[in-house]
C-alpha cells in the first residue's frame, strides 16, 4: 500500500513494524493500545462536540464544566477543575465566559477568599437537561455497537489503566 493510501489501521500496522524491525521498539502492542485509545477519543469527543454542542455554541470544554457543575455544584472552581480534567486556570477563564453568557454563576468560597464556587443558573439548568437529552442520544447510538456486557467491560479495562497509574511516574494535571 502506498504511503497515500494508509488509513488507520494500516499506519498502526506500518509503525509496529516500522519501531520494531528499524528501531528495535519492543511494546507495539503497547503503542497500538493507546493509539487506539487516543483515536477513538478524539473521534467521539470531536463528534459529540460538532454534532450537540458547536450548534449550542458551546465548545466541548463548557460542555464538561457546566456538566460537573449541573449534577456536583455547586463546587469550588478547585475540585471543577480536578473533575473536569481542565486546568484551574481553563476553568476560570471558561467560567468567566459562561458566566457572561447567564449559564453559570460564581460566588466566593466559603472557606477561603481566593476561592470561587460555581454553581449553574437557572437558565444553565434548563439548559444542560435539554443538552443533555440530545448528548445522551448521541452517546447512546455511539455505544449501541456494543452490548451491555462489552460496554462494562470496556468500563472495567479503562478504570483498570487509569487507577494503575500509580505504579509509575505519570504526569497530569491532577
Amino acid at each position: 500500500m502506498a504511503e497515500g493510501e494508509l488509513d488507520f489501521w494500516s499506519f498502526v500496522e506500518l509503525a509496529n513494524r516500522r519501531l520494531a524491525g528499524e528501531f528495535g521498539f519492543r511494546h507495539q502492542l503497547a503503542t497500538e493500545v493507546l493509539l487506539t485509545l487516543n483515536r477513538a477519543s478524539n473521534i467521539v469527543t470531536y463528534d459529540l462536540e460538532a454534532s450537540v454542542h458547536r450548534p449550542r455554541g458551546h465548545s466541548w470544554s463548557a460542555f464538561r464544566l457546566l456538566f460537573v457543575t449541573w449534577l456536583a455544584g455547586p463546587l469550588e472552581a478547585k475540585k471543577a477543575a480536578e473533575l473536569t480534567g481542565m486546568s484551574r486556570a481553563a476553568v476560570s477563564n471558561l467560567a468567566k465566559t459562561l458566566v457572561a453568557d447567564g449559564l453559570l454563576e460564581r460566588a466566593p468560597g466559603e472557606h477561603d477568599g481566593r476561592s470561587v464556587l460555581l454553581s449553574l443558573s437557572e437558565r444553565g439548568r434548563a439548559e444542560m437537561v435539554e443538552v443533555f437529552r440530545e448528548h445522551n442520544e448521541r452517546e447512546h447510538e455511539w455505544t449501541s455497537v456494543l452490548t451491555e456486557a462489552e460496554q462494562r467491560i470496556l468500563v472495567m479495562l479503562l478504570d483498570k489503566l487509569i487507577t494503575n497509574r500509580d505504579q509509575f511516574d505519570v504526569r497530569g494535571r491532577n
